[in-house]
């Protein structure tokens, strides 16, 4: 009972904490340079990835996994002070004095009437509710089906525990094609083509986890499990600042707060989905049914990207968002592209 009372306090707290991180972005670094916050903000968070879970994977089979808790909640002090350091000039907000469930309304009615935010997310929840639950049924590809691997590995660190190993090993390789996903954007200026790209990621990502989900080799798995990483942070990224560049400022938060809910929002109830389905099909199907949705998906959002690019256009150039061009440029070429 106790684990559940922790899990749900968490769960208020990341609902509050992730739409105002994601719309704190705007007033921390400006306009101009949202899109590049983003893919560095997502690669600070996946560098971690690469060095946590290898970490954790040795400190949970030496130590007990209370301790890796105890570790990162330790850690929160750090971001705690960061905060307090701050010194940001937001611009003033013009307040409306209406009940909180009318702004939610708001809110949810602007992202269903607009097109290209509701394609985004409608993508992005899909992906989150049948590929994302691989990452919960990793466990038992370490500890049951890829049993053929990293015992050299586990030797030379002095590891006992060969599950705990193999884990940290396949989460470390979806965090390094993750970080390299957010570096790949990071390295971008504007925001032309990011409507393909999200469409060629989500392909990529569907792809590359059902050839993980018959893989029988844990080297093998390891190397799929790094374009999975890449091709999904990209999307998130990338469906991110298209998001942010389309909503009004008036709107930001309750634009990411859907946008939260939708990437992770769904992800548990996929991880409920995806386990009960696991149980049934086992943990190989489930993770190749979730690949073949994403690339459904991606089907879908190309078929669907001709048809919203106008509207597109027009949000970018109301919000003169261009990413480090001019808007009416900016847009032009999100339209040609």
């Amino acid at each position: 009972m106790a684990y559940l009372r922790a899990g749900f306090a968490a769960g208020v707290v990341n609902a509050f904490d992730i739409p105002g991180r994601q719309s704190f972005l705007v007033d921390m670094v400006g306009k101009e340079d949202l899109m590049n916050a983003i893919a560095l903000n997502s690669s600070m968070f996946n560098g971690a990835r690469v060095i946590g879970p290898a970490v954790a994977g040795i400190l949970v089979a030496k130590l007990g996994e209370g301790w890796c808790f105890f570790v990162n909640a330790v850690s929160y002090i750090a971001v705690i002070i960061g905060l307090l350091m701050m010194d940001v000039h937001a611009p003033a907000k013009a307040s409306k004095h209406a009940p909180a469930l009318e702004h939610i309304i708001e809110g949810f009615q602007f992202v269903s009437r607009t097109a290209p935010i509701r394609a985004l997310l409608l993508l992005l929840g899909l992906v989150s509710i049948t590929g994302m639950p691989y990452v919960v049924l990793m466990p038992i590809f370490a500890d049951r089906i890829l049993r053929s691997g990293g015992q050299g590995l586990a030797s030379l660190l002095g590891s006992t525990d060969l599950g705990a190993m193999r884990l940290g090993i396949l989460m470390g390789a979806t965090g390094v094609g993750a970080m390299l996903g957010a570096l790949t954007l990071a390295m971008r200026s504007g925001v032309k083509g990011l409507g393909r790209w999200i469409t060629v990621c989500c392909a990529g990502f569907g792809l590359s986890l059902t050839l993980f989900a018959f893989s029988k080799s844990f080297w093998l798995s390891v190397v799929l499990l790094l374009p999975a990483g890449y091709f999904i942070m990209l999307q998130m990224a990338c469906s991110n600042t298209l998001i942010q560049v389309m909503v009004p400022d008036a709107l930001r938060g309750r634009a990411m707060a859907v946008y939260s809910m939708m990437f992770m929002g769904m992800a548990p109830i996929g991880a409920l989905l995806g386990g009960a389905l696991a149980d049934r099909l086992g943990a190989p199907t489930t993770v190749a049914i979730g690949g073949l949705a994403s690339l459904a998906g991606a089907w879908w959002f190309g078929v669907q990207l001709p048809k919203i690019r106008v509207e597109a256009r027009q949000l970018i150039i109301a919000q003169g968002m261009a990413g480090g061009e001019p808007a009416e440029e900016m847009s032009a070429r999100v339209v040609e592209d």
